[in-house]
């Protein structure tokens, strides 16, 4: 920095007007407005001058950020982005929310929630500490588990009726991820819905304009929604899971109250558990940043998904020692408050991690799954539709996927298996990828998930449509460490059809 600095200095020295005119005052003043004149004149030359003549560095350059685009010189990327919301941690906190609401100054807020979810007590005690600070709100409680682009469609039309200004979303990752995407559409009422889609299933056109405050409140612990800037639904039409991806729509807070976690069924809790042990999985095995591609012309182009980075890295290898040590406890025992509590801070530490880093083959794969759902009636969920609960869709090949791709980064297959139980010494680095296997079949059946997924409805005849649902999340599929094709993506389902 000292040295750009210099190099502007220099440059401003370099220019028609010497140093000792700038410093100095002039010594006559026999017509003064003609001198203000002259003056403004040289100020007027030597910003130009500047311009001309500026250092070239993104840290100074105002150029820079007003190019459309640069070449970096390479291929893949040379830089990481580190963004996630504010976050509020403790026993009881939601009580704030009132007053938090009555700082920013909010005149009319839009709470969204399910209908399950608004007869407990998080939605209660939102709706206690709102009443109790004289804030005025709406409730919207259509919120779908596991929302698809009807229901986002839905909420947003909700949203667009009013003149909202602060959101606020208190439930799991389906109520964030709504909340999000309505408060993205009512700010931006002449989009079409695609617009803002990952490509290639939508435009995935950049958010340039402000969104409203969203506070978020999970009553889970596991999707990590409070702390990212994506938002996942089912697209009807394609029968796959897609998303919205873009830091703009980022939660403003996330208040995480570990209270809330004790209200959750035992499979809800083990589904919900399941998504962060692959949140940091994945993000930790994922493609490193620097080799990502493209290198891109813009900051504004840098994607919200860049690669494995030395940042995420902590975050994601923290997450995971929580969940070796506390998630069994926080699905065999409701009370175990250390427990529920552990996993939620867990849920958030996972959520920084693949928020930035990202996701690969578990959660591309994962979204066919939830979408070409049959007749599967998860247990502990209070819906009247067919659902498989993304934690569940995304573990169930998690032992094909690393052993897949654990090739491309053996000691880091290895070190997450030893996290979670395995016995890794003389282990050979060749042999990372079956005992990181071995080790989740083992984590997966003590917590009693259903056999592969021909438990939940799939036969080898559906693996072609699998196949297909899982080629347009190049978002997060082309992350994987290991390139594939679809016949390794054919023998992954293959292999996930029985787990045990």
């Amino acid at each position: 920095m000292l040295c750009c600095e210099r190099r502007s200095f220099a440059c401003s020295m370099s220019g028609l007007i010497p140093f000792s005119e700038v410093q100095s005052k002039p010594k006559r003043q026999k017509v003064k407005h003609l001198d203000n004149m002259a003056r403004r004149d040289r100020v007027v030359h030597l910003l130009r001058q500047l311009e001309k003549a500026a250092c070239s560095c993104p840290a100074h350059s105002h150029k820079f950020y007003r190019a459309s685009g640069h070449d970096c010189g390479r291929k893949t990327d040379y830089a990481f982005e580190m963004a996630s919301s504010n976050i509020r941690y403790g026993e009881g906190v939601t009580q704030e929310i009132g007053m938090d609401l009555q700082n920013m100054g909010a005149q009319n807020v839009c709470l969204m929630t399910d209908n399950n979810l608004s007869q407990l007590p998080p939605v209660k005690a939102v709706l206690e500490s709102l009443i109790k600070n004289g804030v005025n709100y709406k409730v919207y409680d259509n919120v779908r588990v596991e929302p698809t682009d009807s229901s986002f469609k839905d909420a947003i039309a909700f949203a667009k009726k009013e003149t909202f200004d602060v959101y606020v979303a208190v439930g799991g990752g389906s109520v964030m991820d709504t909340c999000k995407a309505a408060n993205l559409y009512a700010s931006h009422p002449e989009a079409d819905f695609l617009d803002f889609v990952n490509a290639p299933i939508g435009k995935g056109k950049p958010v340039i304009g402000a969104l409203k405050p969203l506070i978020a409140v999970p009553t889970t612990a596991g999707t990590g929604s409070e702390t990212t800037g994506v938002a996942i639904f089912d697209y009807e039409k394609l029968k796959a899971k897609t998303g919205i991806a873009n830091r703009a729509i980022k939660p403003t807070l996330g208040i995480v109250d570990p209270l809330h976690t004790l209200h959750m069924p035992e499979r809800v809790a083990a589904n919900s558990g399941f998504d962060v042990l692959c949140h940091a999985l994945e993000s930790y095995t994922a493609l490193p940043y620097n080799m990502r591609s493209p290198c891109p012309p813009n900051p504004m182009s840098r994607p919200a998904y860049q690669g494995s980075n030395p940042i995420s890295d902590v975050w994601s290898r923290h997450a995971l020692n929580i969940v070796a040590k506390y998630m069994k406890r926080a699905v065999n025992n409701a009370d175990d408050v250390e427990a529920r509590s552990s996993m939620h801070l867990a849920s958030v530490f996972a959520g920084i991690g693949f928020g930035n880093a990202g996701v690969h083959l578990c959660h591309g794969m994962s979204y066919p799954i939830a979408g070409n759902v049959k007749t599967y009636m998860a247990k502990g969920y209070n819906v009247e539709h067919p659902v498989v609960p993304h934690g569940l869709s995304v573990v169930l090949t998690s032992p094909a996927v690393f052993a897949f791709t654990a090739s491309m980064c053996p000691d880091r297959h290895l070190e997450a298996a030893e996290i979670l139980g395995g016995h890794v010494k003389n282990t050979k680095r060749a042999d990372a990828g079956l005992l990181l296997a071995d080790t989740l079949r083992q984590f997966l059946y003590d917590l009693k998930v259903d056999d592969g997924l021909s438990a939940i409805g799939y036969t080898k005849n559906d693996i072609p449509d699998l196949v297909r649902g899982t080629i347009p999340q190049e978002r997060v599929t082309k992350l994987s460490p290991r390139e594939h094709t679809e016949e390794d993506l054919t023998n992954l389902f293959e292999a996930s059809l029985k787990l045990y």
